[in-house]
Formats: structure tokens, C-alpha cells, sequence
């Protein structure tokens, strides 16, 4: 993992929040897109699990953000602040879905094990896969987690956040967010043999 990942996430973005106070709302917006967008769209892609819906959740997000930005006061880190205001409308789209039974945990792991099929027969099916198709496979396996682990798993190791920003972005302490990964890392692994993906190892190799 990059060697930025523990950095303090308030000086990370010191030069954002000086432009924010200083009145410079566009300026600073700017770089806000350049740092952030791209990560507010994952993140709504890994609670969604839709990518039009992701880019219409993470549009809305982006224009409340830039609302929300005079009235920023640094209470919360600028990245817990813009992580919140994107899992609320997440949230929100969410509500408003009508099928949200073909987008259960249930669903999902049918269609992961509909695709790996059982036993060697799933192994060697995906033994010639190309690296997009393991890839999208492994996003599969990911959004089929409990969202418990699901979230903080996303944050770890795809969003590269820090323990410390990780357990201020869901409200709990480091110890419940390294049990959560610890739990999250054993169950995917278990998903990632059973879809025959090779070393399940080489997908996490570090763990907090």
C-alpha cells in the first residue's frame, strides 16, 4: 500500500480547507474534483452496486458538496465530510429502489455462484479468465459481503484510508474497524478460492 496512507488526513486537505476559509469557493472546489471525485464515484459504486445509479449518486453528491462548501467549519476531516454528505445520498437512492430484493446479499451470491459454479468445475472455470473479467469478479465478491464488512473493507484497501480515518467515517473505535477487516479479509478469502481466482492471498496481502 502506498506510504501516504497514514497521513493525517486534516493537513492532507490543509490546502483545500485555507482556500475554503480564505473565500476562494471555486478555487478551492477545483480541488476538491481533482482530489475527490473519482473516489466519491467508487464510493458509490461499493454501496450501490450500480454504476448508473453510482454516477447519478455521485453527480448529486458533488453539487451538494459545492452547496455544503462555506459552511464547512473542520468539525470532521474535509474526506469524513465529503464521505458523509456521498453515503447519505447513497442512502437516499437506496430508499427509493422498488426492487430491492434482487439486490440482496442473497442475489448476489447466487449470481456469483451461478457464474463460478461448484466445486473444481467453479475452480477451473476461472483459471483462463483475462485480468478485467477476474477483476469485475472480484467487485462482485466484494459487494456481496455484509455491509459490516463490506464498508470498512472498501475503505481499507480500495480507498487506501487509514485505520484511524477508516473508524471515524463509520463511528467506531480501531479496535471494532480491525476486527471488522480481520472478519471481512477471512470471508472474502473464502469466496475468492470458492470462485477459483488463484492465490487468495495476493488480493490483501497486508492486514492492520
Amino acid at each position: 500500500m502506498p506510504q501516504g496512507r497514514g497521513t493525517d488526513a486534516r493537513e492532507r486537505d490543509r490546502d483545500i480547507v485555507d482556500l475554503i476559509a480564505g473565500g476562494a469557493a471555486e478555487q478551492a472546489f477545483a480541488c476538491l474534483l481533482d482530489r475527490y471525485e473519482s473516489k466519491v464515484y467508487r464510493l458509490c459504486c461499493s454501496v450501490l452496486r450500480d454504476p448508473d445509479q453510482a454516477a447519478d449518486a455521485a453527480q448529486d453528491s458533488l453539487v451538494r458538496i459545492w452547496k455544503a462548501l462555506p459552511r464547512y467549519d473542520e468539525r470532521a476531516s474535509l474526506s469524513t465530510w465529503i464521505y458523509t454528505i456521498t453515503r447519505n445520498r447513497c442512502l437516499t437512492a437506496i430508499e427509493r429502489r422498488r426492487d430491492l430484493a434482487s439486490l440482496s446479499e442473497e442475489a448476489v451470491a447466487a449470481e456469483v455462484e451461478a457464474r463460478t459454479g461448484e466445486g473444481s468445475a467453479g475452480a477451473g472455470a476461472h483459471e483462463g479468465a483475462d485480468g478485467e473479467d477476474r477483476s469485475a469478479l472480484l467487485q462482485e465478491l466484494v459487494a456481496g459481503l455484509p455491509e459490516r464488512y463490506r464498508k470498512p473493507l472498501v475503505l481499507y484497501y480500495f480507498e487506501e484510508r487509514a485505520i484511524s480515518e477508516v473508524a471515524e467515517m463509520l463511528g467506531a473505535t480501531e479496535g471494532a474497524v480491525k476486527t471488522w477487516l480481520h472478519r471481512a479479509r477471512a470471508l472474502l478469502l473464502e469466496r475468492v478460492q470458492a470462485a477459483g481466482l488463484g492465490d487468495a492471498g495476493y488480493w490483501f496481502e497486508d492486514t492492520p
